[in-house]
């Protein structure tokens, strides 16, 4: 199969009147065809299903669902899954379906695009198809960028959410978060600050320029007690030098390199300080 690119829409999937050896049109019975394995979609609308049900009742199916041969008779839905839980719900026996060899990793891309193409997907569903075309099929970000037209940066956003707390994503998924949120959020590193603050956004209707303000004071003061902390162990090692050498020494500790100051008061100190250290004057 030819990779397609979501700009050119769902006719470079499903071709009108264009067919060849590989795939045909008919009716399939519903009870031959099964659930895609692929299919990253998880929420499907109550409202929304009834209303494509209503619509199916009307005017009957007009667009063919999309499915692959898995044996004698028996199929796996690669696009359509709601107009086919639609005519199920309807009670419909037979549905037209366009049947296609397809591999694995296409028939992954090609539910991906649909639900793309469609706006069905919300950012945690679409985060997690990009990485199964990643981890399961080795395509690279590039690639799944090209294939449906978004830009590499959108990709690499996305896949970012799959790093917060399974609870915030639940919250992304359910709208009661932007992506705006979460991407400042990310800017913290610790998983229960996360939390903390997603609980905040949620129950005070907080800005995302405010939580943008919130995690930088939380970097700030982190910056602050991480010098702290740094130049109190300097101190104390500086402490334990002068009390070992018996003279003034003083540590100079930068990002990459440092050096030690230890002053002595005259030759005969000097050779002391170097006894000490192990260090022979001649």
């Amino acid at each position: 199969m030819d990779r397609k690119v979501l700009g050119r829409g769902l006719e470079a999937l499903i071709p009108a009147g264009v067919q060849d050896n590989r795939e045909r049109i008919q009716n399939l019975k519903l009870h031959q065809i099964s659930p895609s394995r692929f299919q990253p979609r998880v929420q499907f609308g109550k409202e929304k299903l009834e209303e494509l049900a209503n619509s199916i009742r009307e005017k009957g199916v007009i667009q063919p669902i999309l499915v692959r041969s898995t044996g004698a008779d028996q199929y796996e839905l690669i696009a359509g899954e709601r107009r086919f839980r639609a005519a199920k719900h309807l009670g419909l026996e037979e549905i037209p379906a366009i049947i296609r060899k397809i591999a694995d990793a296409d028939a992954l891309e090609t539910a991906i695009i649909e639900n793309i193409q469609r706006e069905e997907l919300n950012p945690v569903e679409e985060a997690k198809a990009y990485r199964r075309l990643a981890q399961e099929f080795g395509v690279t970000q590039d690639a799944i960028a090209k294939r449906v037209g978004k830009d590499k940066s959108s990709i690499s956003n996305l896949l970012r959410l799959l790093n917060l707390p399974d609870k915030i994503q639940d919250y992304i998924s359910q709208n009661m978060i932007t992506m705006g949120h979460a991407k400042a959020l990310l800017s913290l590193l610790d998983p229960k600050k996360q939390a903390a603050l997603c609980e905040k956004i949620i129950k005070n209707g907080l800005s995302v320029r405010q939580i943008e303000l919130l995690s930088q004071r939380g970097q700030t003061r982190r910056a602050k007690t991480v010098a702290f902390t740094r130049d109190a162990e300097i101190r104390n090692l500086e402490d334990k030098l002068q009390h070992v050498l018996g003279t003034k020494v003083r540590i100079l500790h930068g990002k990459k390199r440092g050096n030690i100051q230890i002053e002595y008061f005259s030759l005969e100190d000097l050779e002391r300080v170097l006894k000490i250290l192990g260090v022979k004057s001649s």
